[in-house]
């Protein structure tokens, strides 16, 4: 199947994640259906885009029109069945739990049309490791996108060792059509390229937290100031959720039997304590802007990328 074919496109998972990449193609003309099996999670998905698109027409970035048009093009749904059936294209992005992504790719393949292809947005999970859930390999591929989906540019298309040219060629294709920037990977790597670079750098940066080397925010400003990040390690954790950074150390330590590889300790009190960034309204910083708040304050950095959305 080419790119040109594709009309309909069904994201699964309605985190911050999945709602963006949905509206992203909605915006960029597609027919799209987000799914979840949580109709809180569809109905606070909705909100938030709402706002997002409410931001972007005020900051004349958008028409109203075309908000309104991508609305009409968007569909919230709970049942996967009705929706599955019609899909040209399909985007995970659900929780990075092996066992969970494999028995919905298994449902997936039950469900969408023989000419799908599956798509997994993962960067921790490669698409070996659920495309032998399937009986289309062939049609499974890792397509990437980076937090927030809205205003990244870069989608990372990786190939596992069953995929075809004619998938990465659309999902290319595809990415170019919804106004993304596409790299692609030849063979499969956990973390893939950006992440493995960016892990490396959050890595050190607890490291050092944990020596008591530097303060969180004194950390984040160093990158800041120093390196001319847009963002710090620790407001980047809270952005993308702490609990993301949690899993993703978990999954590399299974695979490489290296403790070393696991998460951090830090990270895992913050896990262990429900402290998972913005979503929760604590993290590395606190976002609850209460007055008897005596913890660290979210960074301005934070507030700033916030608003690009």
């Amino acid at each position: 199947m080419t790119a040109d074919k594709i009309q309909k496109i069904l994201v699964v998972g309605a985190g911050a994640m999945g709602s963006q990449i949905a509206m992203v193609c909605a915006l960029a003309g597609y027919q799209v259906t987000l799914q979840d099996v949580s109709n809180e999670s569809l109905l606070k998905a909705k909100d938030a885009l709402q706002g997002h698109m409410k931001r972007r027409v005020e900051k004349g970035r958008l028409t109203q029109a075309q908000v309104d048009e991508a609305f009409a093009r968007l569909t919230f749904a709970d049942n996967l069945e009705q929706v599955a059936r019609e899909a040209d294209f399909v985007i995970e992005a659900i929780i990075e739990k092996l066992d969970v992504k494999r028995e919905l790719f298994s449902e997936l393949d039950r469900l969408t049309p023989a000419h799908a292809i599956l798509a997994t947005n993962s960067s921790t999970i490669v698409s070996s490791k659920v495309a032998d859930a399937t009986k289309r390999p062939d049609r499974v591929c890792n397509m990437h996108f980076f937090n927030p989906a809205l205003v990244m540019e870069l989608v990372e298309v990786v190939r596992n060792p069953h995929t075809s040219q004619e998938t990465v060629d659309t999902t290319i294709e595809l990415t170019r059509k919804i106004g993304k920037i596409p790299i692609v990977l030849q063979k499969e790597i956990s973390g893939f390229v950006a992440n493995r670079i960016l892990g490396a750098m959050m890595d050190e940066a607890v490291s050092l937290y944990e020596q008591g080397i530097a303060s969180v925010e004194d950390i984040d400003l160093a990158c800041l100031k120093a390196l001319n990040h847009p963002i710090g390690p620790f407001a980047l954790m809270d952005l993308t959720g702490i609990d993301v950074n949690y899993y993703v150390r978990m999954q590399r330590m299974e695979e490489t039997g290296n403790p070393e590889a696991g998460p951090k300790k830090a990270v895992i009190e913050k896990f262990e304590k429900g402290e998972l960034g913005r979503k929760t309204g604590k993290g590395w910083y606190d976002y609850t802007n209460s007055s008897q708040n005596t913890g660290r304050t979210a960074p301005a950095a934070v507030g700033a990328k916030e608003g690009q959305a």
